[in-house]
Order: structure tokens, then sequence, then C-alpha cells
């Protein structure tokens, strides 16, 4: 049942922690019920016993049920705790591996098709919406072992008459037939409300974070803080709904126990040790349909969490390596023109004419919506792979990780040692500030470079490129924010690493000094749209 409703395979060692919480479930169950029911048995049995005098005390055997209550105890203790502990092993590997996988999957999406998501979006997916599922994990196992306390309830009711045991079935089969569907359907909307506005202020959370600059220095704190508290007050509302659905479901099990129980006492044919006995086992019964309950009130926020999911569960599953192997260098075409490789390119036009929309295109960042191509091949005819195996790119708006200088760098490629990031940072003229860190490359840059300019971080980016070692380099505005020594120096340096390299150039820039490393400019309106 579990495997059915879990979005992925689970794993042998996940399937055996939720057999043996099962079992345990199943023991903690039954064993509290036979306790409860014991214990009410003995308590009116020795009352009446003192009541009868001294013989009937002395011919009272204590010791047996005694002890037996005090197993019974240990045994609900261990199973309870073994419960506890084996659930929740197998929920924290499951969303564990569920989280891993459908990360990879998103990171190896090919961008020109993958969904659009934000960082908090996919944020709010890959831990909020996973988080939802662990009901299927945790509490799910109880379900079974529930109606098994049912079973052996409805056997200890049964000894107080077979009345008894007919209305104790028209009991659970109200309280089951009410529990199982109202919660569910009264929780829809509440649950699709609180999983989107958990979304919602995840989303703008992250977003706010990264904007944290801009939000300082233009004075929007409090518009802010009242757009995040206005999104929290809806998730708190939602959440107080499906607060009051269990509370309420709650009071009708209690309700549901006290009618229960006294419908017992009221028709028992049986002694009143005996009936004391199976009013606490009809009470116990009841409380097991708490376990099926709670399941039902989730079920809805469970639904909503993998619906939600479902544009990552839909993405293929990454195959081979991540890194492109090394590829014979391909013409590249824009247009109806190719160029050779090593052909160096000033891609130009006015702002918001398409330039950067060609290079990330190029890039396989995104669908083409010109006529491109690489080789004899359009680029949307290409894969991912493919693209990556011949283009460098160091963008207009360049991500970094929260790592240090050396783990940016060696994202280009593996085995990239010392000498060839200093190398790379010296062409990026970077080298020096890096070394004015405290531990030089191994220094940390915090959040998407937070130590670091923003012409620093281009910098960076472009070194990352030159590590790559792909035929084709792509630049987007890398000189922008810089000074005019710092240009000219940058614009010499990469000019010898070309030369030395061999390597294809395609920039686009409104700074002149860098266009005049490229031999060839090309009107991105003489680029044909697809």
């Amino acid at each position: 049942m579990i495997a059915a409703r879990f979005p992925l395979p689970l794993p042998p060692r996940v399937k055996g922690r939720i057999a043996l919480g099962f079992a345990a479930a199943l023991a903690a169950g039954v064993g509290g019920l036979v306790l409860l029911a014991l214990s009410g048995w003995f308590l009116t049995a020795a009352a009446l016993a003192g009541a009868s005098g001294a013989g009937a005390i002395a011919a009272f055997n204590y010791l047996i049920p005694a002890a037996a209550i005090r197993g019974l105890a240990v045994v609900r203790t261990a199973a309870r705790y073994g419960e506890r502990l084996w659930s929740h092993e197998a929920a924290l590997h499951a969303l564990a591996g569920l989280r891993g996988i459908l990360f990879a999957r998103l990171a190896h999406a090919d961008a020109r098709s993958a969904p659009d998501l934000s960082g908090g979006d996919a944020s709010a997916r890959l831990i909020g919406d996973i988080a939802a599922l662990e009901d299927l994990v945790v509490r799910r196992p109880g379900i079974p072992a529930a109606f098994g306390t049912m079973l052996v309830g409805l056997a200890a009711v049964a000894l107080a008459g077979w009345l008894a045991a007919l209305l104790h079935v028209a009991a659970l089969a109200l309280l089951l037939a009410a529990l199982a569907r109202l919660p569910v359907r009264l929780s829809a909307a509440p649950a699709a409300e609180a999983a989107a506005a958990t979304a919602g202020l995840r989303r703008m959370l992250v977003d706010y974070a990264a904007a944290r600059s801009e939000i300082i220095t233009y004075g929007l704190a409090d518009r802010v803080t009242a757009q995040l508290v206005a999104q929290a007050d809806r998730l708190d509302e939602a959440q107080r709904q499906l607060a009051r659905i269990e509370a309420a479901s709650s009071g009708l099990l209690i309700l549901g126990s006290a009618v229960a129980a006294g419908a017992t006492l009221l028709v028992s044919t049986a002694s009143a040790p005996i009936t004391a006995l199976a009013m606490l086992a009809a009470t116990a019964s009841i409380e097991a349909v708490a376990a099926i309950a709670r399941s039902s009130a989730r079920e809805a926020a469970v639904t909503e969490g993998t619906e939600r999911l479902r544009v990552l569960l839909a993405l293929p599953v990454p195959q081979g390596k991540d890194t492109p192997a090394a590829a014979a260098a391909l013409p590249i075409g824009l247009g109806q023109a190719l160029f050779a490789p090593a052909s160096r390119i000033a891609l130009t036009g006015p702002s918001g004419s398409g330039k950067t929309r060609v290079i990330e295109a190029l890039a396989g960042l995104r669908a083409p919506a010109h006529g491109l191509s690489l080789g004899d091949q359009g680029l949307a005819a290409l894969s991912e792979t493919a693209i990556r195996a011949q283009i460098a790119l160091a963008p207009q708006e360049p991500m970094l990780i929260a790592g240090s200088v050396a783990d940016n760098l060696r994202l280009a490629r593996p085995g990239i040692d010392a000498p060839a990031m200093e190398l790379a940072l010296r062409t990026a003229q970077l080298w020096d500030r890096i070394m004015r860190m405290p531990q030089g490359l191994d220094s940390v840059l915090g959040e998407d470079g937070g130590i670091l300019s923003g012409g620093e971080r281009k910098r960076l980016a472009l070194a990352r490129a030159l590590l790559a070692e792909r035929p084709w380099l792509l630049l987007d505005e890398p000189t922008e924010g810089l000074d005019a020594a710092t240009e000219a120096a940058l614009v010499t340096a990469l000019g010898t690493w070309l030369d030395a390299t061999g390597t294809g150039l395609l920039i686009a820039s409104h700074r002149p000094a860098p266009l005049a490393l490229a031999g060839l400019q090309v009107p991105v309106e003489a680029i044909p749209a697809t």
C-alpha cells in the first residue's frame, strides 16, 4: 500500500524498516488494548474479592495478573519505541533519497525544455512538498496495525455477549465511515491552500534574500515585510482550518469511545470483571481508529504534495557522466553564415535586440529563437551534452556556489589543479585579489559569491569558463563594471590566452575595448528568427 502511493520505488532497506514499524505498531496496539482490558478485569475482580471477605481475598491470585500487566506495559513501551524508531528511520531514508533523486533530475534536465522554476519554487517542492509525503511512511504502517487491534478488541468485547459485539461492530463501522471520508473532503481545500501558501512564502523568502541589497538601498523593507506577513497569515489561516478538522475528528473519537463503553455496559451478560474488561477493550479499539483518522486528515496534504511534485517526477532520469567528453571543434552557424573553429565574432546590436538570448541559446540554456547551428545540425536537434562539449559560457549574471574559490573553479571540469587555477585567474585579472584573501583559493565566498563585488564575480565566472577548455568561449558583457585600466589588462590577457589555445570566441558587449578581440562583427538583426 505504501510503496504503491510513494512517487518512486522504495529501496529494500526502507521497505524492511516499514515492515518492522508495522510489526511494532501491531504489538503496541494489541499490547496496549490487552493491558487496558486486563487492568479493568484485575481491578474489578480484586475489588469484588475484597468486598467478599478474607476468604475470597486469600483465594484471589493477584500475582499472575499483576505480572502480566507489568509485562504488557514493558511490551507496549518497547513496541511504541520501536515503531517510532523504525518508521522515522524509514521516512528519513525515503524522503532523503527522493530529494536526492529529484534534485539530480532537475540539475541534469535540459534547460531548453525543463520547467522554469525559480530557486524559491524549486526549494518549496524539494523541501515542503516532499515533507508532506512523510505521512506515507510514518503513519501508514499504523493503519493495518489499527485494524488488527480492532479485531482483538472485538474479540474481547464479544466476551460480554453477542449483542455487545454487534453494537461494537456498528460503532466501529460508523466511525470508520465518518473519519475515513469526511476529513479528506473537508481538508482538501485548506490543504491545497496551505501547500500553495507554504510554497509562496518559501519562494518569497528565497527571492527577497537574493535581492536584499536592493531592498535596503531603495528602502523597501517595510513593503517586503508586509508582503511576507500577509503570506504568513494566509498560511496560518489554512493551518488553523486543518487543525479544526483534526480537532473535530479527535472529538468524534472521544464521543465514540464513550458510546462504545456505555453500550457494552448496558447490554453485557457477563460477570462484572469480564464486563469491565470488555468496556475497556471497546474503548481501546475505538482509540485504534485514531491512526486511520490521522492519516485521512492528512490525505489531502499528501495528494497535494504529490501533485506539485509531478513537474519534477516527469523529468528524465540522468544518464551517463555529468561532464561532457572532449570533442572536436565544430563551426558555429549564425543564420546562413558559418564560422570556422577559432573564429572571433562580435555579436552587435542595441540593448534589448536579443544578443543575450542568442548567447544563452548557443550555450543550451534556452530554446533557440534564431537560426543557430553547430556543425551541420540545427541547435534544436542537438542534445544538451553535445552542446556543452563545444561551449564554455561566462554569462552576464553569473551564478556562484556557496563554497570556496577553488570549489567554484572546479565546477568547470574534474581534475583541475592549483597551477591551472592560477593561470585562469591571472588571465581574468583576479589572481592578486584572491591572494589577498586569508585562505587564498580556499577562501569561502558565501552565498552567490557574497564577499566579491559584481565585477569580481564576473571575472571568477570568466576564469571558470577558461578552465572548461571547450572549443568555443561565449562572453556576455565580460568587462561590465570594470575600470578602464583593469578592462585593458583583461582584454590584453584574454587575447593572449585565445592566441595560445586557439579557442573560438563569440562576444557581446556595449563597450568598445572587449569588442576589439573579435575580427568579425555580426548584427543580431542579421540572424533570422526561427
